[in-house]
């Protein structure tokens, strides 16, 4: 006969590592901060099903909706490892919607999936007080999300963020490449640092290779590395909506993963050029730094890294000194990089030429 006593206790989800209280909890710390990130046109509030958006088919005539779906990276790293949390939810909104903009589309709103190795709840609200931040900067509503606890997969403070926005833009006002005409001036956006790209190779070379240290004063910073690793990315969706509702916008290229030339290269048409000249602007100290202490070359740093552009726009040339003037106004540093040139002998769509300042 066997001891009861000597049994194991029943199994339990808890026990196996996922608490459906801890959840619980971590929705009501993060409402306060969905809730911030509101439109007009959201249906209900946070906890149902489904997240309900109501679109204003009075104020477009032909609505074409644009999707776009994008994560953090391996910037997560080092937020973990700083216990800083409440900053890289900005950078997976940027990621999300500055995709959205580049054919014109307005940011409606998103939903956010946040992976973890063990639901903390000060960590998830603050996590989703990020995105909050994010949507914020965007115009667009948080319409909820996915907080998935997985015990065994992912180490407890370990996390993952992803996110899909939607927009909206009318059909006849769909920006991209068979807008672009020879002629056309490329306009840079300052980036605000590394963005959320690159991490991989940057942690190697500063991290690894340099052993520096995270919570280390950097002079050419002016703060500690962390801090300039963990630096919001920039996010340009509202200037690019003004810029392209003022001005004559042929198109924009977000400058993430494979750097300036690989994602100016997806707008510009066959038969055209874009011509950029790198004396136009000199990268903030982080990129030389990694250059330096990696001894990495410069196509790998232009390939990995926005080298201190993050938008980009092509316009009329009429239209550059306004261009210009409404950047400025809104607090984003702007500058001409370039332009669009005839390219009947096939060449690389982008060049860029000469060398930066203080590089």
């Amino acid at each position: 006969m066997t001891d009861a006593s000597s049994e194991p206790p029943p199994a339990t989800y808890a026990a196996a590592g996922v608490s459906i209280e801890a959840g619980e909890a971590a929705v009501e710390q993060l409402k306060p901060w969905a809730q911030r990130a509101q439109r007009p046109e959201v249906i209900g509030g946070i906890g149902g099903f489904a997240g309900l958006f109501k679109l204003r088919l009075d104020r477009w005539s032909e609505p074409l909706l644009a999707s776009s779906t994008d994560g953090v990276g391996t910037k997560t790293a080092v937020a973990q490892a700083l216990g800083i949390h409440d900053t890289v939810g900005i950078d997976l909104v940027a990621m999300v919607v500055d995709d959205l903009v580049v054919c014109g589309a307005e940011p409606l709103f998103l939903q956010d999936y946040i992976a973890v190795g063990k639901v903390l709840p000060d960590l998830v609200a603050g996590l989703v007080k990020g995105i909050s931040e994010g949507c914020v900067q965007a115009g667009c509503a948080l319409l909820g999300g996915e907080t998935a606890e997985h015990p065994g997969l992912m180490a407890e403070g370990g996390y993952d963020l992803s996110a899909t926005g939607i927009g909206v833009v009318e059909a006849d006002k769909v920006l991209g490449p068979d807008r672009v005409r020879p002629g056309d001036v490329v306009i840079g956006m300052a980036s605000s640092g590394l963005h959320s790209n690159g991490y991989s190779l940057a942690r190697h070379v500063l991290l690894d290779i340099a052993r520096m240290r995270l919570d280390g004063m950097v002079e050419e910073f002016g703060r500690t590395l962390g801090e300039e690793m963990l630096e919001p990315t920039r996010i340009y969706a509202k200037d690019c909506l003004a810029l392209a509702a003022e001005t004559e916008v042929r198109t924009f290229a977000h400058v993430t993963g494979g750097g300036l030339a690989g994602n100016l290269a997806r707008v510009i048409p066959p038969g055209l050029r874009a011509v950029l000249e790198r004396g136009t602007w000199s990268p903030a100290p982080v990129f030389s730094m990694i250059a330096q202490r990696g001894r990495v070359e410069r196509a790998e740093m232009e390939r990995t890294f926005n080298m201190g552009v993050g938008m980009v726009a092509v316009v009329e040339p009429a239209d550059v000194d306004r261009a210009l003037a409404i950047l400025t106004a809104r607090h984003v540093p702007a500058w001409v990089l370039g332009d669009v040139i005839p390219n009947p002998d096939e060449e690389a769509p982008v060049t860029l030429r000469g060398d930066h300042p203080r590089f």
